[in-house]
């Protein structure tokens, strides 16, 4: 009975990766930090190689002045580790950032985020996937559903159902099911988190509402909202909004404790 061997096996690994998010979520955790900062460290070199980063000396020190003021927040590890910032020749307004303390923003984004309070919201938001564990999270999702695939698959072949069929099926049901579901939820954690820390940080965070009603007039084409994996604008700008009024309070303290950012080209 090779699939109840494989099905078993998945089932230990699901229960041995349990962890919690920074928010309290569960999460699927069956690799490591350290597999996943080596990860970031060599995608972030391929970039390299591949000449993707642009000698931007004002963007980059613009960029990494805001990083640094965010990073200043983040709970350890992050808050200690050693972040470089690198500016992407891209004209995309985009951002990203790698476990292994890595970060990079495209050359559109600064087009879009007028300000450090709007640049805040976009590395606030892209270092909280790192702190989430988000990428791994997704690796881990990712082995799970192709283990439950070929569990599915060696099944239906034992009762004789065609198993190209069946794969096929449950490659779909595991997408819509399980994987873009998940990173509807990461990207809705991650401006939770982002937005809390540029707060804690001195950035305003009543910026977010604004930077993401920027992004969502910007137009064309968009998947439907089930099958998407980022919230709908108009429903991330409510939660964000919403989330900006409890924040002021500790936007206040931070600016009055000493934590307020001049970060500017």
């Amino acid at each position: 009975m090779k699939y109840r061997h494989l099905l078993a096996s998945l089932a230990a690994a699901l229960l041995a990766g349990c962890v919690t998010s920074p928010t309290g979520r569960s999460q699927l955790m069956v690799v490591s930090d350290s597999q996943m900062s080596q990860m970031g460290l060599t995608a972030f070199n391929d970039m390299r190689k591949q000449g993707k980063f642009v000698d931007a000396p004002r963007e980059r020190a613009y960029a990494t002045c805001v990083s640094r003021a965010l990073i200043a927040v983040l709970p350890p590890p992050w808050n200690t580790q050693q972040w470089e910032v690198q500016i992407v020749g891209d004209d995309t307004a985009n951002a990203f950032a790698l476990p292994g303390g890595r970060i990079g923003v495209n050359k559109g984004m600064f087009k879009l985020a007028s300000n450090q309070d709007q640049l805040a919201v976009v590395l606030g938001h892209e270092l909280s996937h790192v702190v989430a564990r988000h990428g791994a999270e997704r690796v881990s999702d990712n082995m799970a559903t192709q283990a439950a695939v070929a569990a599915g698959t060696i099944y239906a072949g034992s009762r004789g159902t065609n198993a190209g069929y069946v794969a096929a099926a449950l490659g779909l049901g595991a997408e819509v099911g399980i994987l873009l579901p998940f990173s509807r939820t990461q990207e809705s954690e991650a401006d939770t988190l982002g937005q809390r820390y540029m707060a804690q940080a001195g950035f305003d965070p009543r910026a977010a509402v604004t930077l993401w009603q920027k992004m969502g007039a910007q137009g064309g084409s968009k998947p439907p909202a089930f099958l998407s994996t980022h919230p709908s604008s108009g429903n991330r700008a409510q939660a964000l909004n919403q989330q900006a009024q409890q924040l002021l309070p500790v936007y206040e303290k931070a600016r009055s404790s000493g934590h307020a950012p001049n970060c500017h080209m």
